[in-house]
C-alpha cells in the first residue's frame, strides 16, 4: 500500500489526509486549529475506506470523527496531538505508514515550477520567497518543520499553488512597469489555485475521452477565493490572479480587478493607510463589500427576497465571470470544455448558468435540467447540441497533492534530502 499524508498549513492550523494512492481513497483526515490560541481543538475522522480489508467489499459503516481539546502552542504541538489521535482512533500509521508526506506551499515564485523534495536549501527558499505571501508561506514552513520532527524517515514534498502556472508567457505575466522596478522586486504575475486547475483540467479530460494535450479549456474555481485559468495543451495560459490572489474574479472578500488609482484615492481623501487599504481589498470587499455577505448561498437568499445589494452583488460577479470568458476564448482562439469547481462552482446553478448565457455565439449551450441536478461527481451541464462540453468538476486538490508528492519520490531515500 502506497500511504501519503498531505499537509496544508496555516499560520494558526492545519489540515491533513493520510489517503491510500493503490485506490487513491481517504483513509482519515483532520483538522488541528486555535494553534497558539491557549486551547486548541482537533477533529479527527476516519473514515469508512480504513475500515475495509484490502481487497474486500466497501464497509457498511459511516465515517468516525473525534475531538481533542488541548493546549497546542505551536506547530510540532499540532502535530504530536494528530498523532496521539491516529494512535487513539486509527487507521493505525504502524499498519498505514505514510511513505512520503505532501505539502501544500502557497509561493513558489519563479523558481518552483514543479513538486520539489524538501531539503533545507527548499526551505530557505520558501521563507526567502515569504515577502511575495507573507501571511502564507511563513504558515506552511512551519508546517514542513514541524512534520518533519513527526516524520524524519521519509521524504516531504512542496507542491506550490503557483507552480502550474509557470507556463505562462511572459506576454501573459508581464505588468506594464517600470521594468528595472519589476524586476527587482519580483513584480509579475504568478497565478494561484494552479492545483485546483490542474487536477480539474486533468479530470475533464478523462471525462470527455479526449487527450489532454489537444484541449482548450477553461476551468472557473469558485470559491470564497476564486480563479480562473485558460489552458491549452494540459498548460497555463492565462489567469486571473496576479502577483497576488486579490487580482481577477469577484470573490467573497477581496475585491478581484481594481483600477489602481482608487487606493490613491482612498489615501489621499480618506486618509487611509497601507495597512487600511490592505484590509479593505482583501476583508471587506467582494459579495461581502456590495451586500454585507460574503457566502453565495446568502446572496441568492437575499437576491430571491428582493434585496436590491444582494441582486447587484450577484450581477456584478457574473459580469466579471463573463468577461474573462470572453477574453480567454479570444486568447485561446476558441474552447472545447468549460469546467466550473469548488464551492460556488460545484453548487451554485444560477452562477453556471448566467455566467455561460451569453457565449451561444462561441457554441455553450447549457442544458437547464442537467445544470439543475445536484448529483455529486463529474457531470455534464451542456446539452447534447453544444459545440463545447460545459462540466461541473469537483476539485480534489488533496489528491492532486499525493499524485504529485508520489511522482517525485520514486527511489528518495533520507540521505538524499
Amino acid at each position: 500500500m502506497s500511504v501519503v499524508l498531505v499537509v496544508n498549513s496555516g499560520s494558526s492550523s492545519f489540515k491533513y489526509q493520510l489517503l491510500d494512492m493503490d485506490r487513491e481513497e481517504v483513509l482519515a483526515s483532520g483538522l488541528v486549529e486555535r494553534i497558539g490560541e491557549g486551547t486548541g481543538v482537533a477533529k479527527h475522522t476516519v473514515a469508512a475506506a480504513a475500515l475495509a480489508a484490502p481487497d474486500g467489499p466497501a464497509p457498511t459503516v459511516t465515517d468516525a470523527t473525534y475531538t481533542i481539546e488541548r493546549e497546542i502552542p505551536d506547530h510540532t504541538a499540532g502535530f504530536a496531538v494528530m498523532l496521539d489521535a491516529f494512535a487513539a482512533h486509527g487507521p493505525s500509521l504502524d499498519k498505514h505508514p505514510p511513505v512520503a508526506v505532501g505539502h501544500r506551499v502557497v509561493h513558489g515564485g519563479a523558481r518552483f515550477f514543479e513538486p520539489t523534495v524538501v531539503t533545507p536549501l527548499v526551505e530557505i527558499n520558501i521563507d526567502e520567497l515569504s515577502v511575495l505571501a507573507p501571511l502564507h508561506n511563513p504558515a506552511n514552513l512551519a508546517g514542513i518543520v514541524a512534520a518533519k520532527k513527526a516524520f524524519p524517515d521519509v521524504p516531504h514534498v512542496a507542491v506550490f499553488d503557483t507552480a502550474f502556472h509557470q507556463s505562462l508567457a511572459p506576454e501573459a505575466y508581464t505588468y506594464a512597469i517600470d521594468r528595472e522596478i519589476a524586476e527587482a522586486h519580483r513584480i509579475r504575475r504568478y497565478g494561484f489555485h494552479g492545483t485546483s486547475h490542474k487536477f480539474v483540467s486533468e479530470a475533464a479530460a478523462a471525462f470527455v475521452g479526449r487527450p489532454l494535450g489537444e484541449l482548450k479549456q477553461i476551468v472557473f474555481h469558485l470559491g470564497n477565493g476564486a480563479s480562473v485559468t485558460a489552458i491549452e495543451g494540459g498548460r497555463s495560459v492565462d489567469t486571473s490572479m496576479g502577483l497576488t490572489p486579490l487580482e481577477g474574479l469577484v470573490m467573497g472578500t477581496r475585491s478581484g480587478d481594481l483600477d489602481p488609482a482608487v487606493l490613491f484615492q482612498l489615501a489621499r481623501r480618506a486618509d487611509m493607510s497601507i495597512a487600511d487599504l490592505d484590509t479593505l481589498l482583501n476583508k471587506r470587499s467582494g459579495l461581502l463589500g456590495l451586500a454585507g455577505v460574503s457566502d453565495m448561498r446568502d446572496i441568492g437568499e437575499r437576491r430571491d427576497a428582493g434585496d436590491p445589494a444582494a441582486q447587484l452583488a450577484f450581477d456584478v460577479y457574473v459580469h466579471r465571470l463573463r468577461a474573462y470568458a470572453g477574453a480567454y476564448l479570444a486568447q485561446l482562439d476558441g474552447v472545447d470544455v468549460i469546467s466550473f469547481t469548488a464551492g460556488v462552482g460545484e453548487n451554485s446553478i444560477r452562477v453556471r448558468e448566467e455566467a455561460m448565457a451569453t457565449l451561444g455565439f462561441a457554441g455553450v449551450e447549457i442544458d437547464p435540467e442537467r445544470n439543475a441536478t445536484r448529483e455529486r461527481g463529474i457531470r455534464r451541464i451542456s446539452s447534447d447540441s453544444s459545440r463545447v462540453e460545459v462540466l461541473v468538476v469537483p476539485t480534489n486538490e488533496e489528491l492532486e497533492i499525493a499524485r504529485q508528492t508520489l511522482s517525485v519520490t520514486s527511489g528518495v531515500t533520507l540521505g538524499r534530502i
